[in-house]
């Protein structure tokens, strides 16, 4: 573990400005093989004033700019609810493959026969991991997926006749996206409570579904929660919504917590998306790309957003089966142009066929055991609001009783002084001064003692030397900001006057 009591001053960069000089030029062009022309008047900026610098200069800048990020392959990430787990670089080398790579969207069916034989198995290994019956590719993040099962929800109750199902329930616990789902697609959301052990308030569902039955489409919920807790009452929450004539929706961006233990198809869902980019490994972060496919079981299947792919012509002696994309019978119709982020689904198809069922499992078992063993080592020296076995990420308080002026932010900007990533701060909102840590399958103990470790010595410092907390990082490349004032006043430029030390 390393010691940052006393932080050095990190040394800066000159700008790439600075070493501009005139006449240098940072890539050589070959000699034009078509015509000359003028080009249009205002496509090149006389006032752009660009730095003249050689190739290595170029490509050392832009290196030195992408070592500023952290990532998963620099150090650890325990990013609570968003699964930044290791992905294998052989996931990025199937993807790259040129008969993927080269193919265009728009190509017929029979020129694409091996991309369209790669999503029918993907189709089939998601529905067989969750427990439903089919499976749609189609949503290109999680946010999508969810809005995708929501509307398959309305539709089915619309052509049942059931127009006064305007109601979603959604548990204080879930993904935040969830209650904003709801409202897009045309909803209500009515908020549940927790209960004093994390878990749905049963009570007031029950109360709830007795009053206002005839009008609950449905409820959103997210297996584990986001307090990091299964759902112990789950079974009974699916029974009460089932028996007013609503439907299940699962938010599965927790699969990491459940791949081969629990199929949620079986347990009663009715509709669940996946997060590729979480639970199969594909790339996360910096804004995407994600993949949100939804599983369904027989009641929604005919309301899939399509195209899917299906076997249009069945396997025979001479001859492999033919695949091709079709509409479900009652589809909700396209969510993107195309069919989805089928890069994401090359990554997730690796993964999964390089892991097999019994991986998959694995990745669970220790996923969750990598969660519980930081959980069980921090509960003495951090206060842990729901003290009881977690799934694979736990929350706990940033704060101490006995320290004034500590919070979760305090906590999160002095572990980047020791390598490490933040965690989730300040969700879920049920949580005062949450840190929500998710520590994923693919970290080994020493990297878990390590944080556990850094954890306790913040801990430490909190009480002799808050002004560490208060004023980190000390050795990032600028000070802390102001939040509030950089969301809303940007300053955009390629060349910035860096701050003072401390500023």
């Amino acid at each position: 573990m390393v010691s940052i009591e006393k932080p050095q001053e990190q040394a800066l960069e000159p700008l790439i400005y600075d070493i501009s000089v005139a006449g240098r030029i940072g890539v050589n062009l070959p000699n034009c093989d078509v015509p000359e022309s003028e080009l249009p008047d205002g496509l090149v900026r006389d006032e752009l004033n660009l730095p003249e610098v050689s190739e290595l200069q170029v490509v050392r800048h832009f290196l030195k700019l992408s070592q500023l990020n952290h990532a998963i392959d620099k150090g650890f990430y325990p990013l609570g609810s968003c699964t930044m787990k290791y992905n294998p670089k052989v996931n990025e080398d199937m993807a790259r493959l040129a008969g993927y790579a080269s193919l265009h969207p728009s190509v017929d069916d029979e020129s694409a026969q091996g991309s369209l034989a790669l999503m029918y198995q993907l189709q089939e290994w998601l529905a067989e991991i969750s427990g439903f019956e089919a499976t749609s590719l189609a949503p290109a993040a999680g946010a999508q997926g969810e809005f995708a099962g929501i509307l398959m929800i309305r539709k089915y109750h619309l052509e049942r006749g059931d127009t006064q199902r305007t109601t979603i329930l959604v548990p204080n616990s879930s993904h935040g996206t969830n209650p904003a789902t709801v409202s897009m697609a045309g909803f209500k959301a009515l908020e549940l409570p927790s209960d004093a052990k994390g878990n749905v308030d049963v009570e007031a569902l029950q109360k709830v579904c007795d009053e206002q039955g005839d009008t609950i489409a449905g409820m959103m919920i997210t297996v584990p929660s986001t307090l990091g807790l299964f759902e112990e009452p789950i079974l009974e929450v699916i029974d009460i919504v089932h028996k007013v004539g609503g439907l299940m929706y699962m938010d599965g961006a927790n699969m990491n917590a459940l791949m081969g233990i629990v199929k949620p198809g079986e347990v009663g869902f009715d509709v669940m998306h996946y997060n590729l980019h979480k639970t199969f490994s594909t790339p996360h972060g910096g804004g995407g790309p994600g993949s949100g496919p939804v599983g369904v079981n027989d009641k929604l299947k005919p309301y899939l957003p399509g195209p899917i792919v299906d076997i249009i012509e069945e396997e025979t002696d001479e001859e492999p089966p033919l695949y091709g994309l079709v509409m479900p019978e009652k589809s909700i119709g396209r969510l993107k142009a195309f069919h989805g982020n089928f890069g994401m689904h090359i990554r997730a198809y690796a993964y999964i066929r390089a892991y097999g069922g019994s991986g998959l499992r694995d990745v669970t078992r220790h996923a969750v055991l990598n969660a519980n063993y930081i959980r069980a080592q921090l509960m003495d020296t951090y206060k842990v609001p729901y003290p009881r076995y977690c799934g694979h990420e736990f929350v706990l308080e940033g704060h101490f009783d006995d320290v004034d002026d500590i919070h979760a932010l305090d906590i999160s900007k002095r572990l980047m002084d020791y390598g490490i990533h933040p965690p989730t701060n300040y969700f879920p909102l049920i949580v005062p001064e949450a840190l929500l840590i998710e520590p994923t399958e693919t970290e080994g103990k020493e990297e878990l003692d390590n944080f556990i470790d850094v954890m306790k010595k913040i801990a430490a410092e909190a009480r002799s030397n808050p002004e560490l907390l208060k004023n980190a990082p000390h050795v990032a490349p600028t000070r802390r900001l102001d939040e509030k004032k950089a969301a809303k006043d940007l300053i955009l430029c390629c060349s910035p006057a860096l701050p003072a030390a401390g500023d």
